[in-house]
Order: C-alpha cells, then sequence, then structure tokens
C-alpha cells in the first residue's frame, strides 16, 4: 500500500485565506488609476495563476481589454502587495492541526504557490516561522508558473522525494492541473476559492471538505 512522505500544499486558498489581502491591494491599486473597486468574494475567480494574471483579469473586467495599463499596474500591485500582503491573513480552520500532524508522523511539509517567492515567504513565516516547513516557494521568474509540473520538481529535488511519495494538495482548476501534470497524486479542497464541481472535473484522486480528511487519507495509506 502506497505510503506519503511528502504533503505539497498550495497557499492561496489551501493553508492560508489570504483574499481580503489580495482584494484590499488590488482595489487599492486600481483605485490609484481611477478604476472601481471589486467586492472581494469576485477576486475567487481572478486568483490563482500569479500575479500578472490578475492584474489582466482585473484590466479586462474594468474595460482594458487590450491591457494598456498592465505593466504600470503589475509595478504598482507589487509595491503594494509588499506592504500589505499580510492583511487579514490567517490559516484555515483545522490547517494548524494537519500540520502539526504531519510532522509529527516525519511527513515533509512543503508549499508552492503562484504567488510571488517574496510574498510566500512573508505569509509563511508571518503565520507558521520561518523554520516549520521543510521547503517554501513561491512564484519566481526563472520558473513557469503552475499549472506546468516545474516546480514540483524543483520541491521534489530539494526534498529527495520521488513522484508516488508526494500528495499535492490545492484549491483550483490550476491546483488540478498542476497535480495531474506532474503525475501526483492530487486533493482538491473545497474551503478555498473554487468550488467542488470545478474541482471534481479534473477528476483528483481525493476531495477534502476539511483538513482532517487529509489526516484520515496519510493514516489509510499508511
Amino acid at each position: 500500500m502506497k505510503m506519503y512522505k511528502c504533503c505539497i500544499f498550495d497557499l492561496d486558498g489551501t493553508l492560508l485565506d489570504t483574499l481580503e489581502g489580495i482584494a484590499y491591494t488590488t482595489n487599492m491599486t486600481l483605485q490609484a488609476f481611477g478604476f472601481a473597486p471589486f467586492e472581494k468574494e469576485q477576486y475567487k475567480v481572478f486568483v490563482g495563476d500569479g500575479a500578472g494574471k490578475l492584474i489582466e483579469r482585473v484590466l479586462e473586467k474594468r474595460g482594458d481589454e487590450e491591457h494598456k495599463l498592465y505593466e504600470e499596474m503589475l509595478d504598482l500591485y507589487h509595491k503594494n502587495f509588499a506592504l500589505h500582503c499580510m492583511h487579514e491573513v490567517h490559516p484555515y480552520d483545522g490547517i494548524v492541526e494537519l500540520l502539526a500532524f504531519l510532522k509529527e508522523n516525519g511527513i515533509k511539509i512543503a508549499v508552492l504557490s503562484n504567488k510571488p517567492h517574496p510574498r510566500t515567504l512573508d505569509n509563511i513565516y508571518g503565520i507558521f516561522g520561518e523554520d516549520y516547513f521543510d521547503h517554501v516557494q513561491g512564484q519566481k521568474p526563472d520558473v513557469e508558473c503552475k499549472p506546468s509540473p516545474e516546480g514540483v520538481f524543483q520541491v521534489m529535488e530539494a526534498l529527495g522525494v520521488e513522484k508516488a511519495d508526494c500528495l499535492y494538495i490545492g484549491d483550483t482548476n490550476t491546483d488540478m492541473m498542476t497535480g495531474r501534470n506532474a503525475g501526483l497524486d492530487t486533493t482538491g479542497v473545497t474551503w478555498g476559492f473554487r468550488s467542488e464541481e470545478e474541482l471534481r472535473s479534473y477528476d483528483p484522486a481525493y476531495i477534502v471538505h476539511h483538513p482532517r480528511e487529509i489526516q484520515d487519507i496519510i493514516k489509510k495509506a499508511k
């Protein structure tokens, strides 16, 4: 029977509820260019594919379909986000207990996010401390964004694990494709930014509604 040795987590919408901070920063950036803000819940469909895609999507929704303001807005977004990326950020219910369980059972824990790498570190270190996770990786200029499996393979290499050892966990279509593209067993979580229907359409190995269910998956795999 398969035994997982490593869990690779998405960040936004999976480990941490970061939506308030993303909405706050993006709306601040939009308003600086004279655009109206969006409601927080609308950002659930804007996020997941990196800062560049986020800015493209909000610009298109506000009528700049040619992305004429893209470079200026992305630059300001990064500056604003560096200041406000921890705004109202908190772990989802049950995440702290799940991570403690994994560590107690000798299972490596990693983060792979499409959020810019410095802000990924800010979020993870700010909530969990610098030495809690075995590996933390955000979006870097020289690595393709998810759903490319490139980042997953880098995490695996850093931790010395194989595909069969790993469980990939995320909350969006991008995450489901990432896990599939990397050849890993993939878990869709329903407490994040996207619907269960969306997650199921990618046929993940597991769908879970609370972090304790991931503990159950690990126990059964043992």
